[in-house]
């Protein structure tokens, strides 16, 4: 009984608003834009098979003025500076994504490796690089954003960054090392060799973490903060980075790491900042799916979750919008949706295992529980939703036209072959009312307001912005409702 009110009470008021009249979005195509996106952030020197062609090479000097090189990775939202925090969440999505959904993403993924691997090659010089240090940014944020240039003409000084024993970053130290293991296994049997690599720096990297603890946000100040403050703090990149380590290596080191960080903080979102959720159903998969009681606390604290986030579980404490849009912060909201949909997804997937359910209070949570809302979020993402507005670039008949992207906003060096200065970008192109001169196939922008409305405005960037972490969070879905949809 308590299966059939959760499926009735939130299908009616999707029927109620009439949604849920025609086919089911093309998964399949939005899963193939989803990635080809990343095409469209790239940084360094662009391959033969580039498919986004109004992107060229840029950042050929970064790392000059650190005497290393680093170049290549990528620009993270619509700016062009090379934020490493960021940027490792969105290679550990990607290579999880491709872990859990590999087999569902037919063609797409030699595709996704590609995009794995450009992150990868990129973090991999930052670990390397120099002993002692691990790099992790390139550019001035605060210069850089107070221009309106293409990444190929960009002239604000490249300054580089890092962490050490003495300004230490275990936050994004955690991350990292998160990133590379969970792509060690993702190139374990496609590049042994490259596998290795991963998994060896993976280990320095958390180790270095782990012996000096710090807040990347302390050592480095303003040229994180406001864009990428760590305001969780370091311990959930510790927890999260050694539950990769742990699943990448079944090493019992790994897992008296994680017993000795202690209690987990318990939060209702998940994001780029705050891995404790996601932590906590990687590490639930051995108690679900193997039924290992050493994991039975990491299953209880993501059933908990779950049960913050469903729309009539008793302990629910996220909001969704009219039309049905789960709500979390106005800032980037689609950030949360793609990646808690990816934890519901996921979790819904070691369920359905092993015939698995709990309960929220009186409500039974069934693996279609979660998927419904998992779909449901993906479906509004892609034009199902009030205003039948495709969240996706380039997706369905209706999308964002004048996305907060440099790039995208600018015409390409092979329109207006002259430079655009630092300036030169606002008039007559910021401000324009004009779409966009260049389509970025998939980008997945911020996202609408509490009251389902988007203005497509250019300077509304919280709306308006796309975001590497905001994609990377949805090809695990996209590929598992592209290959099996709910009956």
């Amino acid at each position: 009984m308590a299966r059939v009110s959760f499926c009735l009470v939130f299908s009616l008021c999707f029927l109620l608003l009439g949604f849920v009249n025609g086919a089911n979005p093309n998964y399949k195509e939005a899963l193939a834009k989803s990635i080809l996106f990343f095409q469209g952030q790239r940084s360094g020197r662009l391959p033969p098979s580039q498919q986004i062609t109004w992107r060229s090479i840029s950042g050929l000097s970064d790392g000059m003025l650190g005497h290393v090189d680093l170049t290549g990775g990528y620009y993270d939202a619509g700016d062009n500076v090379k934020f490493n925090f960021p940027m490792a969440f969105t290679t550990t999505m990607l290579s999880w994504g491709t872990l859990e959904y590999g087999k569902k993403m037919g063609p797409e993924l030699q595709n996704a490796r590609a995009a794995i691997r450009w992150a990868t090659d990129y973090l991999l010089k930052c670990a390397r690089a120099t002993p002692g240090r691990l790099y992790v940014g390139v550019g001035d944020p605060n210069a850089d954003h107070k221009c309106w240039e293409r990444p190929e003409d960009m002239d604000t000084v490249r300054s580089v960054y890092f962490v050490s024993p003495s300004n230490p970053g275990s936050d994004v130290a955690g991350e990292t090392a998160a990133a590379l293991a969970a792509a060690s296994m993702v190139f374990r049997k496609a590049d042994p060799a490259y596998s290795k690599l991963l998994l060896s720096t993976a280990k320095d990297v958390l180790q270095f973490a782990v012996q000096h603890q710090g807040a990347y946000s302390d050592s480095l100040g303003s040229a994180v903060c406001p864009f990428y403050c760590s305001y969780s703090g370091y311990k959930d990149e510790l927890l999260w980075g050694a539950a990769w380590l742990f699943r990448a290596t079944n090493q019992m080191s790994y897992y008296n790491l994680l017993k000795s960080l202690g209690a987990d903080d318990q939060p209702d979102l998940f994001s780029w900042d705050n891995k404790y959720a996601g932590a906590h159903v990687l590490l639930s998969r051995r108690a679900v799916l193997n039924n290992d009681k050493n994991f039975e606390q990491y299953k209880v604290e993501a059933e908990n979750f779950m049960c913050k986030i469903l729309p009539n579980s008793p302990s629910s404490s996220t909001k969704y919008t009219q039309g049905g849009l789960m709500y979390k912060l106005p800032q980037s909201n689609l950030q949360y949706v793609t990646s808690i949909s990816f934890l519901l997804t996921t979790y819904a997937k070691y369920m359905k295992a092993t015939k698995h359910t709990f309960n929220c209070g009186s409500l039974l949570v069934t693996p279609n529980s979660l998927l419904y809302v998992a779909k449901r979020q993906v479906d509004y993402i892609l034009g199902v939703n009030p205003i039948q507005m495709s969240y996706m670039v380039g997706f369905g008949p209706h999308f964002p036209k004048r996305i907060h992207h440099r790039g995208s906003s600018l015409p390409s060096k092979a329109s207006h072959p002259q430079a655009i200065g630092c300036d030169g970008g606002f008039q007559p192109f910021y401000y324009s009312p004009n779409p966009n001169p260049n389509i970025l196939v998939g980008a997945i922008v911020g996202g609408p307001n509490e009251s389902d409305g988007f203005p497509d405005d250019r300077s509304d960037y919280s709306h308006s912005e796309p975001a590497t972490y905001i994609n990377a969070a949805i090809v695990g879905p996209l590929a598992y409702f592209a290959g099996s949809l709910i009956r």
